[in-house]
């Protein structure tokens, strides 16, 4: 039988819940039925070194990099190298970028300049695949030849803020779009409902025998010792809600229970949140780990997995602290009723401090409620290894 040649395109492989979906389809596919490609736009990120050997990892987009360094950098490089072009569009992309205040519309917006001077692969698959919104969709429309077209959308398109005008000529093109719950297919539809046809569900992959195997590996740094420990898991953005928590953290130690927050994660915000850490006097009920390679480990020694986002797809990391029976406290973003049963498979809270405050409050006090929900959760069936089929169905 003839293997069918597939490419995945992505940003990078750094640590988020799209990156890491991704590594769990390559940890998943049959090579023995596909030859997998994979194209960065950068090559950098933790998940690098667990890409699938037998997948191919294509060398990056030389000309991206001129569109992701400093603009004098930028412009300085690119003239030296006679890329008149490439100094012509990073004029009009710097443009943009300064005057587009939302990050979205901008990266959408900004996609032309950098298009132009990027070159078409040539080889021809049978399936590309766009794994997340925008540049990655729009390099497989416009660059790749492929018999079918596949975009993933990992969010709540609404919450996004995205221009779909920008997006419905690309999706017409697409012979299916994905994303992971029902409230985000019910999002894309509402916003492209000439594509209706075409939007389909995969859930993200997680495996529990592999989750399970991991979260044995020993760690020095964690737990703290003698106190209630909290963990949170993802990008310091204002996506994850972590100014919710840091509020709430500051009404449950006024309320003079112990505790302490391990933060899993990197990104823009880390500086505003050490100021409001400091401003609430939590200095020493805090730490910052960064980004772990292995962070099941500390999911597993952890009394209280939280997440405060104000909105999501589907969570892999959440999906991870149900497979490790962990006590949950998320709040009400959108799409997590796809996700928890308040008060079965974990809480469920208003979207402000207080009532984030009040829950942790209950979780840290009422031992028989968490033996409940960690209960509730070893009785569920959590692996979504199967969901590997779907995406067979969308190539084939």
């Amino acid at each position: 039988m003839n293997k069918k040649n597939i490419l995945f395109v992505m940003s990078d492989l750094r640590c988020g819940g799209a990156e890491k979906s991704l590594i769990s389809i390559l940890q998943t596919i049959d090579y023995d039925k596909y030859n997998v490609d994979i194209q960065l736009f950068k090559t950098e990120g933790l998940f690098l070194k667990q890409v699938h050997e037998k997948a191919n990892l294509l060398s990056p987009l030389d000309s991206y990099k001129y569109f992701d360094m400093p603009f004098v950098q930028a412009l300085t490089k690119s003239f030296l190298k006679g890329r008149f072009d490439i100094v012509f569009n990073r004029l009009l992309f710097g443009y943009v970028f300064k005057t587009e205040k939302k990050p979205s519309r901008r990266e959408q917006r900004c996609w032309k300049y950098v298009s132009r001077c990027i070159p078409k692969n040539n080889k021809k698959y049978d399936a590309a695949i766009g794994f997340l919104e925008k540049n990655p969709i729009y390099y497989c429309i416009e660059k790749i030849k492929a018999k079918k077209k596949i975009g993933f959308i990992h969010n709540d398109y609404d919450k996004l803020e995205m221009d779909k005008t920008i997006d419905k000529p690309y999706f017409k093109y697409l012979d299916a779009i994905v994303t992971d719950s029902e409230e985000c297919k019910a999002v894309l539809v509402k916003n492209f409902p000439e594509s209706q046809y075409k939007i389909k569900i995969v859930a993200n992959i997680v495996s529990p025998t592999l989750i399970n195997k991991l979260s044995n590996e020993s760690i020095t740094d964690f737990p703290k010792k003698n106190t209630y420990n909290i963990i949170s898991i993802g990008r310091l953005d204002p996506q994850k809600g972590y100014d919710f928590a840091i509020d709430a953290l500051k009404i449950v130690k006024e309320k003079g229970f112990s505790f302490h927050w391990t933060i899993l994660g990197e990104g823009q915000l880390k500086q505003n949140m050490l100021n409001q850490i400091e401003t609430n006097n939590l200095q020493n009920n805090v730490s910052f780990l960064g980004i772990k390679e292995n962070h099941y480990p500390y999911v597993k020694l952890a009394d209280l997995y939280m997440q405060t986002s104000r909105f999501e797809g589907k969570s892999i990391a959440i999906d991870e602290a149900k497979i490790l029976n962990k006590s949950i406290l998320v709040t009400n973003f959108s799409t997590v009723n796809d996700q928890i049963t308040n008060n079965k498979t974990g809480m469920i809270v208003d979207m402000n401090a207080e009532a984030i405050a009040k829950g942790i409050i209950e979780l840290i006090t009422n031992k028989d409620l968490s033996k409940k929900l960690t209960k509730n959760l070893s009785n569920e069936i959590l692996g979504t290894e199967s969901e590997i089929e779907k995406i067979y169905d969308l190539i084939n």
